[in-house]
């Protein structure tokens, strides 16, 4: 990693220390560039959005998922596209063995990444997570390589218990064990009421992400922050907001045959200026 990723990376740090901001995901360069142009002082990357963004469906539906080079690849291309720091949205490691999983993290800090989540989820609708104690070892081996490193870099042990129907008690537990084993922030999705987010809050021993934009929650940032959560992002909602856009442009056109979705668009001006930096 160059010195200016590094501190970038050493700024992410700091970010998870105290307070509450907003991480916004993309799923490419020039999606980042514009939430960078936003204001907001780091992205993470959504693999959903990358899998959508390349006529693929994402891990949770099993089939044809998106591999480790691609996705790690993609990380690159936004990590060259901006100014901020990036979090890598890394699924499960791409892998089961905590090597596996260690491989994947040593790609991403050579991709000048800041940080990134490994999830317990496996894809697997008959064994939908993976077992706690090797859900803890695989995070045990992603610290080794943060660590060996040297670098700065946001690890990030995400459970899928809710996601998947399980208990909050669970959700805890686990989130509690890969802060343990060397997890620096812990992410719980599928938490979307106050009554959920504060006991995540009272009862993880450390800095707690949770995700909007699932289900279109009352909760605003102001409330989050309220709550004591660290860490807000948006996983796949933004990219599924543009082809929500897209797909009504092409059912007006398809259907209809009229322009109308050209009312509301960036004009051509505004977009070089804003990509052509």
């Amino acid at each position: 990693m160059d010195t200016e990723r590094s501190e970038l990376a050493a700024r992410f740090v700091e970010l998870h220390r105290e307070g509450c901001f907003l991480l916004p995901n993309a799923w490419d360069a020039g999606s980042a560039r514009i939430l960078e142009s936003a204001g907001f002082p780091a992205v993470a990357t959504t693999s959903a959005g990358v899998a959508f963004s390349l006529g693929r469906p994402d891990h949770d539906y099993g089939g044809d998922r998106v591999d480790r080079d691609t996705m790690v690849g993609r990380v690159g291309e936004i990590v060259a596209g901006v100014r901020i720091p990036v979090s890598a949205d890394l699924e499960d490691g791409f892998g089961e063995a905590p090597e596996t999983v260690a491989e994947t993290i040593a790609l991403t800090l050579g991709a000048g990444a800041a940080g990134g989540n490994i999830e317990d989820f496996t894809g697997e609708r008959s064994r939908p997570l993976y077992d706690p104690e090797l859900s803890a070892d695989r995070i045990r081996a992603a610290r080794q390589v943060v660590d060996a490193a040297g670098e700065p870099f946001v690890l990030v042990g995400r459970t899928d218990v809710l996601l998947t129907g399980g208990p909050l008690a669970e959700a805890v537990r686990r989130a509690n064990a890969y802060l343990a084993a060397g997890a620096d922030c812990a992410f719980v999705p599928g938490a979307a009421d106050a009554g959920t987010i504060g006991t995540l809050v009272k009862e993880i021993d450390g800095p707690l992400n949770v995700v909007m934009g699932l289900t279109g929650a009352a909760l605003s940032l102001a409330d989050l922050r309220e709550l004591g959560v660290r860490r807000v992002t948006v996983g796949g909602s933004i990219a599924r907001a543009m082809y929500a856009r897209l797909l009504g442009a092409a059912r007006e056109l398809a259907d209809r045959g009229t322009f109308s979705y050209a009312d509301n668009q960036i004009s051509q001006t505004d977009l070089n200026e804003l990509f052509g930096r």
